[in-house]
């Protein structure tokens, strides 16, 4: 491989690690499932866990925390081993303990918000290890549900720099290809997947599109809002798209007359 090709490669996977967790956004045809909802006496919050995403980096997300905290909630940002970049089955089993430590202190259920791969984790958790009957709400933002080109670019032009996660979350891989094989959304929690058509590390954007959530763009709220990826966690307006989805009762769908009020919001 030449020396430019190198770089640039190299240049690819610091821009995984700068985002604090890449994700890649993909948009599927067809008509999207009604979200489901639960019962009134489900509607109880109990603490939220946030899953950050490729790299590990957790700074953004603690913004996303403190002002969940701020609104009332018990909010945990879960660490994941090493730098993220592992296997992301084995990252599903982290939030599987965290979750399992929530409800041994006492909690009924949790919410779950997965920034970036932190999302597809949560999914991986929801399908493989049963924690669809444990959580009441999963958000995703920003998340590869079904992968991103970028991981494919990584790993074509330097797959020493492209580790396991990488690889897993380029379209076609055996995760991607399983996780998205019948339901995207297992019963039992609502979905709601959050996402910017802005994103450089989510390519393309819409594969951040789930089939069976609540499918919510920020431009279609705040048109020409700026968000890139990185910025999802702290984004004014998406951390109050958050605060609404992770609220008790039902969660109605927004719209462009809700987005002053959610960039005023606290």
């Amino acid at each position: 491989m030449s020396r430019r090709r190198r770089m640039l490669a190299a240049a690819v996977v610091c821009l995984l690690l700068a985002a604090g967790g890449a994700a890649f956004v993909l948009t599927r045809g067809g008509d999207v499932v009604p979200p489901r909802e639960r019962s009134a006496a489900e509607e109880k919050p109990g603490p939220v866990l946030l899953v950050p995403g490729y790299g590990g980096g957790t700074a953004v997300l603690e913004q996303l925390a403190g002002r969940l905290r701020a609104a009332g909630r018990q909010a945990t940002v879960v660490p994941m081993p090493g730098d993220a970049t592992g296997d992301l089955r084995a990252q599903a089993l982290v939030l599987g303990a965290a979750v399992l430590a929530a409800k041994a202190a006492g909690a009924a259920s949790v919410d779950v918000v997965g920034f970036s791969a932190g999302g597809v984790v949560a999914r991986l958790w929801a399908a493989n290890d049963g924690g669809a009957a444990d959580a009441r709400r999963i958000v995703t933002l920003g998340s590869p549900h079904h992968g991103t080109d970028l991981a494919t670019f990584a790993g074509a032009l330097a797959p020493d720099q492209c580790p396991l996660a990488c690889r897993q979350l380029a379209p076609g891989s055996d995760l991607i290809t399983e996780l998205n094989q019948g339901d995207e959304t297992p019963d039992g929690p609502l979905w709601v997947s959050i996402w910017t058509t802005q994103d450089q590390v989510v390519i393309p954007a819409d594969s951040a599109r789930l089939s069976g959530a609540r499918n919510v763009v920020v431009q279609d709220v705040c048109a020409g809002r700026s968000v890139g990826h990185g910025q999802l966690p702290a984004d004014q307006v998406v951390g109050g798209l958050v605060l609404r989805a992770l609220a008790a009762g039902p969660v109605a769908a927004p719209g462009p007359s809700d987005c002053a009020a959610l960039a005023a919001s606290g």
